[in-house]
């Protein structure tokens, strides 16, 4: 797919090519769901702690006679019900953490990039855009490039200029792409990201595509220097080329060796 461009006065610039399996599937709601509720659990410190009747320094005394004195029946001081004394069912330290599968963390943040751009929330800037590291330089470029509500600027790698420009922005957040989480992007309602950005999710994305083609016919035959061999050159490529490898390319290119593996009818096939 096309995403256009913009340059610093608002315009369009060009357009940029970004992988369908990053910024064109189907979001999945339900994992999106998942890895936001993980990372949360997963901030939590569990620290909490309360005492219970065993903690609570108190005489074990009973307090007052069972019968006849006239008052509700009293135990010892450390009862929850005594001023001073235990919590009952309180909390207590341990962990929240929650583990969640590669695979589904990076649907999750496919799922809500697709999203984004599905909505038209996701901008991205041009190559010759530059930031500066003044808050009132920062707010302008978002007022330029149309940002209304809370955004999220999104560079390859932490840019200081950046970070400086948008600390005392209430609505403006910076992160580096190799940091991006689930939640940052569900919590902010618009997306800017820069042209190396995109081009470094494109990457992944030929890499995705190509991982779950070569997981569809796993079981094929491994033979020495076979398709193996063709597939880890394919895998060198598309990393290499920082995403100019179309990732339908890949997928088509893997999806024909699979089916010359299963119908060669020797060891010697595919380069040897």
């Amino acid at each position: 797919m096309k995403l256009p461009l913009i340059d610093a006065q608002g315009q369009t610039a060009g357009e940029i090519d970004a992988a369908d399996s990053v910024f064109g599937i189907e979001p999945n709601l339900a994992v999106v769901h998942q890895a936001a509720t993980a990372q949360r659990a997963n901030a939590r410190q569990g620290t909490h702690s309360t005492l219970d009747r065993s903690d609570v320094r108190q005489a074990s005394k009973k307090t007052g006679r069972q019968k006849g004195g006239g008052r509700a029946r009293l135990g010892t001081p450390s009862s929850p019900l005594r001023k001073g004394g235990a919590v009952a069912h309180g909390p207590h330290p341990r962990s929240y953490r929650q583990r969640l599968p590669k695979r589904m963390r990076r649907l999750a943040i496919r799922s809500m990039l697709s999203q984004r751009a599905a909505e038209g929330g996701l901008f991205v800037t041009a190559a010759d855009v530059a930031f500066e590291p003044k808050v009132s330089a920062m707010s302008q470029l978002c007022q330029t490039l149309g940002v209304e509500r809370k955004a999220l600027v999104i560079s390859d790698g932490v840019d200081e200029n950046l970070v400086r420009g948008t600390r005392n922005l209430p609505n403006v957040q910076a992160m580096p792409a190799q940091t991006l989480s689930t939640y940052l992007i569900l919590t902010h309602d618009q997306l800017i990201m820069t042209e190396a950005a995109v081009r470094r999710w494109h990457a992944a994305g030929t890499r995705f595509a190509l991982a779950r083609v070569v997981a569809t016919w796993g079981s094929a035959p491994r033979r020495p220097g076979g398709a193996m061999a063709v597939t880890a050159d394919l895998q060198v490529a598309g990393s290499l080329s920082g995403g100019c490898i179309e990732a339908a390319v890949i997928e088509e290119a893997v999806r024909l060796l699979a089916l010359v593996i299963r119908r060669a009818p020797c060891g010697r096939c595919l380069g040897q």
